[in-house]
């Protein structure tokens, strides 16, 4: 990867990390406060049932209340978490509580269902019944909730940043692991459409500067035919690239791969070497195809697997020293088949054979071959 374009790959990273930590951010902000409302809800629903069931508990002696009743919450007996507030609200009005009590607002006398109410600054579930001619109201306070409330909200607030840091700091390792290969990638597509460029300009200005000269002045037949021969082979030269470069787009392309059949590999090779035989003989070069003495066939695509054996083949041809040898072998071994094509040419150096497989990418030097 480039020095140039990392700095572009990790503000990718680096953007695709904020929108992932924005969303679970989000998604944390709503899960968060469906606790909080779940966990009110429940302890609510716990005060007004202890509301309810605190009518039944009030002593036979204060249905009917001569003087102050005694605060229930004071009882050491009582079965409830958070101490009870009591009023007697007799038929004329007149409100009866304990010392400690608060007063009870006047907006609270004809209550029912248990209420979310301030009495005596503070917040309390307020609940109220009639008794006779005579009504009864109940109070308590609100504490175990808002406690609930404020130590869900420490916990959240004290999660949340460990948790969008690890997220943040996950997504931009998993995000650069994957857009490391793609990089390599497109700057190895670069690489290869920098050579394609330069293969093509070589044939191209061979057969600019060889017209340019045919038209310059009257030239004999014999050197029209030597310089017609040299557009001719830069003419196939260019167009067996170009072939290239449109064989594999067409494959990227394709939906599926090509359906795979039985293919004989011995076959494949001999026309192999029978279309490189008159290259071969051109560059005095000895070509030779090896065959086991057991037909070697497998399940794949003719178009692909003979592609491969040519490539091998050509590449083959064009390194191997002029007069030297190219022998391409097939053979059977341990149930596995084996197309070998070995030259007499300088061979992949040992640093670049982990990545002869690598798409678009050519061993230092081959681009001057």
């Amino acid at each position: 990867m480039t020095v140039a374009h990392v700095p572009a790959v990790r503000r990718q990273s680096n953007r695709v990390a904020l929108a992932a930590t924005g969303v679970v951010a989000l998604v944390y902000l709503v899960v968060a406060g469906a606790v909080i409302a779940i966990a009110t809800k429940d302890l609510t629903d716990q005060l007004d049932h202890r509301l309810t069931e605190s009518f039944n508990r009030l002593p036979p002696d204060q249905q009917t209340p001569d003087g102050p009743p005694p605060d229930p919450g004071r009882d050491p007996g009582r079965p409830f978490g958070a101490p009870f507030l009591l009023w007697f609200i007799a038929a004329d009005g007149t409100v009866t509580a304990s010392a400690t009590t608060p007063v009870l607002p006047a907006d609270l006398h004809e209550v029912t269902g248990p209420v979310t109410a301030t009495v005596g600054d503070t917040q309390m579930r307020v609940a109220g019944r009639d008794v006779g001619e005579s009504r009864v109201v109940v109070a308590q306070s609100m504490e175990t909730v808002t406690d609930a409330q404020q130590t869900i909200v420490l916990g959240v607030v004290l999660i949340a940043p460990f948790l969008l840091a690890g997220v943040f700091l996950g997504a931009v390792v998993i995000g650069r692991r994957v857009a490391a290969p793609i990089e390599a990638a497109r700057r190895r597509q670069l690489e290869f459409t920098a050579d394609a460029s330069h293969e093509l300009r070589t044939p191209l200005s061979v057969i600019e500067a060889n017209t340019s000269l045919a038209l310059a002045q009257e030239r004999d037949a014999a050197w029209y035919r030597t310089t017609f021969g040299r557009v001719d082979r830069e003419s196939k030269r260019m167009r067996r690239l170009l072939e290239d470069m449109l064989w594999l787009a067409r494959f990227d392309a394709a939906a599926a791969p090509p359906a795979a059949e039985p293919v004989d590999l011995g076959v494949l090779a001999h026309q192999a070497v029978d279309r490189f035989a008159a290259i071969a003989e051109t560059r005095r070069l000895r070509l030779t195809v090896g065959l086991s003495a057991e037909q070697v066939v497998i399940s794949a695509s003719p178009e692909l697997v003979d592609r491969l054996i040519g490539v091998l083949v050509d590449n083959a041809c064009k390194y191997a020293p002029e007069g030297g040898t190219v022998d391409v072998t097939v053979a059977a071994e341990a149930g596995r088949a084996m197309v070998t094509v070995d030259d007499s040419g300088p061979g992949i150096a040992d640093e670049e054979r982990q990545r002869i497989f690598d798409r678009f990418h050519r061993a230092a030097g081959a681009a001057n071959e």
